[in-house]
């Protein structure tokens, strides 16, 4: 993958002041009054200790990397959680959930820790995107409710994570796929704001729909599933309608697929997106909207194309429910093993997807189906293994050195977003990639003005979740 837009090596050293206001945010004393013992002497640490308590209230000196692997309370209190080794992984995505899963969580929170940064040493929150590297760190150590906290004095030579370059993913036609973290237009006028889920003004809005524009435009795709839509009606005034137009302002290549309604009636939804020069659409769109599918799992949406003089294949846009407890009771309240609330829905609704399509919903008689989406499922979870066990081929498996991801959920590193390609179209698998422009940035990195003043309008944290995007050989006959 290329890399663009990157960042020399940073060094903060921490001015005394800095470090007396980091200090009495956190309830600590930053300089000992006179008469007062002064610190003792710092600690030197190049692994994490089997007990942190036995270093509270010390100087402590940390000399092995560190790793950022979560910025979500960067904007909130100032700190951001790193890790010793490698980033950590979803235990649910790198184990079976229950016990296996269990001893990769523990793994995890006994090599982290959260940093407490001065506001001097975060100017930018692309300084401190996830995956960026610290060779060293010193600070006060203090156990919060969640674990231990350094609060710095120090940080020596921080190497920023690169933005990287959109991914260059060989093949004949190429699917993406894309949670938009709810893209609600207003009235489609204009006005309408604060919306139910999305943009609170239109500047909001314009901001949110440029950074998606310039995702989308940068994958070269050609069929993309796009989730966490307004659920609005397909007229000109509708969510997915302005998103194509703002795609492709001349109207000469993208259309979205129309299913008349929906699908369903959840406040969001999924939908289909298409270039029109590249490939055509065979028959009517299908819609899932029995069982888990509507109440809970949002409604797929199958349909049906073909490019050029290959076969026909099916692309099915999908979003589970997820992993919130609310509401949640007997089978779907949280059984401890790693799969959060809902698993059961989830799992229910893994199964009836793949009867359905089983029974060729599109008329199209291709057994080449992709299912994409949101699945809400890491990958050794029961809904993704379903699919698996079943001969189904996990197109991104490979993609990142064999430690993919689309989603950072406390500081944890996974997926649950996929393609899942049916045991006929597996074969047909060329390349695959994740462009990791969202997952990795600050959330509120979004919020910072570009040159001109105005809301950033690039790619970078236009979501919550990364774009996925595989190539395929379904151009010619094998």
């Amino acid at each position: 993958m290329n890399r663009s837009a990157s960042f020399p090596s940073v060094r903060f050293p921490l001015p005394a002041l800095a470090v007396a206001a980091a200090l009495a945010l956190a309830g600590c004393a930053a300089f000992p009054e006179r008469g007062v013992a002064p610190p003792p002497s710092t600690v030197e640490l190049a692994a994490p200790p089997a007990d942190w308590s036995a270093y509270a209230g010390k100087r402590v000196r940390i000399t092995a990397p560190l790793v950022v692997s979560g910025n979500h309370r960067l904007e909130r209190d100032g700190s951001v959680v790193v890790a010793f080794g490698s980033r950590p992984q979803a235990p649910t995505e790198a184990a079976r959930p229950g016990a296996d899963a269990a001893a990769v969580a523990a793994g995890n929170h006994a090599r982290s820790l959260a940093l407490v940064l001065p506001d001097q040493a975060a100017p930018n929150p692309r300084t401190w995107r996830a995956g960026g590297v610290l060779e060293a760190a010193e600070g006060d150590l203090e156990l919060g409710e969640h674990g231990p906290r350094l609060l710095l004095r120090d940080v020596e030579t921080l190497q920023p994570a690169q933005r990287p370059a959109a991914p260059t993913v060989s093949g004949e036609v190429r699917l993406a796929a894309l949670n938009l973290q709810n893209l609600f237009n207003g009235d489609g006028r204009g006005g309408g704001f604060p919306t139910a889920r999305g943009a609170r003004t239109p500047e909001e809005y314009a901001a949110q729909l440029a950074r998606l524009v310039a995702t989308l435009s940068s994958l070269d795709a050609d069929v993309v599933a796009v989730l966490e839509l307004e659920n609005d009606g397909y007229g000109p005034r509708s969510s997915i309608a302005q998103l194509v137009a703002a795609l492709d302002p001349e109207g000469l290549r993208w259309r979205f697929v129309d299913a008349g309604r929906g699908p369903g009636d959840n406040p969001i939804r999924v939908g289909l997106l298409y270039r029109a020069d590249r490939v055509t659409p065979l028959g009517a769109p299908a819609m899932l909207e029995t069982g888990p599918f509507g109440p809970l799992s949002r409604v797929p949406l199958a349909q049906a194309f073909r490019a050029g003089n290959g076969p026909a294949f099916v692309v099915v846009a999908n979003h589970f429910k997820s992993k919130g407890c609310r509401d949640a009771t007997g089978p779907d309240l949280d059984q401890g093993d790693g799969q959060a609330c809902f698993n059961a829905t989830r799992r229910t609704s893994s199964h009836a997807l793949r009867e359905w399509l089983a029974g060729d919903p599109t008329r199209s008689g291709s057994d080449l189906v992709a299912v994409l989406g949101d699945l809400n499922a890491y990958a050794m979870e029961d809904p993704v293994r379903g699919f698996i066990d079943a001969g189904w081929r996990d197109a991104l498996a490979g993609v990142d050195g064999g430690r993919p991801y689309t989603y950072v959920y406390d500081a944890q590193a996974g997926r649950l977003d996929h393609v899942l390609l049916s045991p006929a179209l597996g074969g047909r698998l060329q390349d695959a990639g994740i462009w990791h422009s969202n997952a990795d940035e600050a959330p509120n990195v979004v919020d910072q003005p570009g040159n001109d003043g105005q809301p950033a309008t690039g790619p970078w944290r236009a979501s919550d979740h990364d774009p996925v995007i595989v190539g395929l050989r379904l151009r010619t006959p094998l």
